[in-house]
């Protein structure tokens, strides 16, 4: 099955490859993405890069792309806070979520800020390619398990509560956490985050502090319990 799901759409009329910014904080990421963009050169362009949300508030308005190719936990504010100053003035770019995360919280959030479609970070690269090209034709595109976040939350029902704790911790920390409660390992974390295994264990003492949990197997039942995982 492909990673990404949506409706056919009816097409822009656009010529050419669609325009894209790519915008993640890890650089090593950025550069994984454009080779494995670049092998369909003819369908997407990659015309721009950006680390943070400063950088791509300024980047988006300038070029103007047909997709921006969005990380939700940014420095400066998060992709949240990308959708939130560009959309207004830029309303016929479209962004495509591509994160970490899969957690309901994170995909709702950013759809509800605007983004056209939500991807997670093990999506092929045949499939973001094509999750790129419908989303700039004007589908809305999610990889498959997510895309029940969003008609649930469409459909009036609420997005799960997190708690004040939760509220306590950095992005960082709740992707470390998240990681944590699926059963990775340190070195899984740090080589699906891009940081070390020492910045790991950091995140994840910090973690235990502030949600007074003694050890990882606390961390899952607490991150269970509030159906983050």
């Amino acid at each position: 099955m492909s990673e990404a799901t949506g409706n056919d759409g009816a097409g822009t009329g656009r010529t050419g490859p669609v325009r894209v910014v790519l915008v993640d904080d890890h650089a090593m990421f950025r550069t994984g993405v454009r080779a494995e963009l670049a092998q369909a050169a003819d369908s997407v362009d990659v015309v721009a890069e950006a680390a943070d949300t400063a950088e791509a508030i300024t980047v988006v308005s300038e070029l103007r792309p047909d997709v921006v190719l969005l990380d939700v936990h940014l420095p400066g504010g998060g992709g949240v806070e990308v959708l939130r100053q560009c959309l207004p003035q830029l309303p016929d770019v479209r962004f495509l979520a591509l994160s970490v995360s899969d957690a309901a919280e994170d995909v709702i959030g950013t759809i509800r800020a605007g983004a056209r479609g939500y991807v997670t970070k093990t999506i092929t690269g045949d499939d973001l390619v094509a999750a790129i090209v419908r989303v700039a034709d004007g589908d809305a595109v999610f990889s498959p398990r997510l895309a029940g976040f969003v008609l649930d939350a469409f459909a009036g029902s609420e997005a799960p509560s997190v708690d004040d704790d939760f509220d306590r911790l950095t992005q960082r920390e709740r992707e470390v956490l998240r990681l944590i409660a699926r059963g990775y390992a340190y070195k899984e974390i740090a080589k699906e985050l891009f940081i070390s295994v020492k910045t790991v264990e950091t995140h994840v003492s910090a973690v235990l502090r502030k949600l007074q949990l003694s050890n990882r197997y606390e961390l899952t039942r607490w991150a269970t319990d509030r159906r983050l995982i």
